[in-house]
């Protein structure tokens, strides 16, 4: 089913291998967006594109870390010369470890940060010269709810994180909007995707676990919001989708 202002549309997605990422390529290319997917594991992306292909929709898989800007760059080029513009750019990879401060996990708080926020700065810098030369396109960027309330003991290096994706994405809508470049950030709350695994430590493993088998919502609700905003008329800008399932309570 075709849909107006999304049909034709080049759409970039970061970690799409699975979860909010596979859900949100395969509801736009069912809706006649041109997809071009990216994760590290590029088997994974290979089968989501092959899934696409064979329901007559209109995709592209490359293998990219979002951490590598070469990569990041190198990823949107491929998305430029396999369709020839980039219409919107959905900042979706993301980790979320959750420990306590005082477990002192420096590795995990160093791959949030490149991951979870220079991984969206590197997006961005990759796909704004092209969005500027065709003086229009899209960014979406992934935030949380936890970017709006601290969830604290556990999640706070992440919520951190996920507030400076918030504050990203408001600067961006405020620098971009005279060059008819929309600005879109999602915040999700408990959607099962495998974010929900990256916890090492087990306490709060056990705990996430248990939000998530009682409270989780599917994937395919973050791809409707996705899909949403991005069917908007030209003049219409959603700024920010939050969404949580309604058993949730912060």
């Amino acid at each position: 089913m075709e849909t107006p202002n999304v049909t034709d549309k080049v759409i970039v997605i970061t970690g799409a291998s699975s979860g909010l990422g596979e859900s949100t390529a395969k509801l736009l290319a069912s809706r006649g967006a041109k997809v071009v997917l990216g994760a590290r594991r590029k088997d994974r992306i290979d089968s989501v594109v092959k899934e696409i292909s064979a329901t007559g929709g209109k995709a592209a898989g490359f293998a990219v870390d979002v951490r590598n800007r070469a990569q990041v760059e190198t990823f949107i080029k491929e998305a430029v010369d396999n369709f020839g513009r980039v219409d919107v750019l959905v900042n979706n990879a993301g980790i979320m470890p959750i420990a306590p401060i005082g477990l002192l996990k420096v590795d995990e708080w160093d791959r949030q940060i490149d991951i979870n926020i220079k991984g969206v700065l590197y997006g961005v810098a990759a796909v704004l010269p092209q969005m500027q030369k065709q003086k229009s396109g899209h960014i979406i960027n992934m935030a949380s709810v936890f970017g709006i309330k601290v969830f604290a003991p556990g999640g706070t290096v992440y919520c951190a994180t996920k507030a400076a994706v918030r504050t990203l994405t408001e600067g961006l809508r405020m620098e971009l909007h005279s060059e008819n470049i929309r600005c879109t950030m999602i915040s999700p709350g408990a959607v099962l995707s495998e974010l929900q695994t990256s916890t090492s430590d087990p306490s709060s493993a056990k705990f996430v676990k248990e939000l998530y088998d009682k409270v989780g919502i599917s994937a395919d609700s973050v791809a409707r919001a996705i899909l949403y905003a991005i069917e908007q008329p030209a003049d219409v800008e959603i700024d920010e989708v939050v969404l949580r399932p309604t058993a949730q309570d912060f």
